[in-house]
């Protein structure tokens, strides 16, 4: 259990790191790294990687939303027919992220077995 939670913090932390300098796409080889340094079965890397980017994406999208009062939210989410619901926009967000952070972490998992 101790091995999801730093899995968890590492994917998170690398994945800021790559995200300053790097391509959007290099949070699924930072959730890679992490869980092929740091064994697990594929369902617990998945679920590590998947909660690791839907935080720090879904955190970093509230903490950009939150700077201009939702209000570029609310416009982008009006365009693709999410009814202008900034909410629903974040989450949405968060949850691409967590998607590809688990497919790196899943990917490492398998490729270890």
């Amino acid at each position: 259990m101790i091995k999801f939670f730093v899995s968890i913090l590492l994917i998170a932390l690398l994945s800021f790191i790559c995200g300053l300098f790097l391509p959007w796409w290099s949070i699924a080889i930072a959730a890679f790294v992490v869980s092929a340094l740091i064994p697990q079965r594929p369902l617990r890397a998945f679920f590590a990687g998947f909660v690791a980017l839907f935080l720090l994406w879904g955190g970093l999208a509230t903490y950009f939303d939150m700077a201009n009062n939702s209000i570029l939210s609310a416009r982008v989410a009006g365009m693709v027919y999410l009814h202008g619901s900034s909410v629903a926009l974040l989450v949405v967000t968060g949850f691409i992220g967590a998607l590809v952070g688990g497919g790196g972490s899943l990917t490492a998992a398998f490729l270890r077995k």
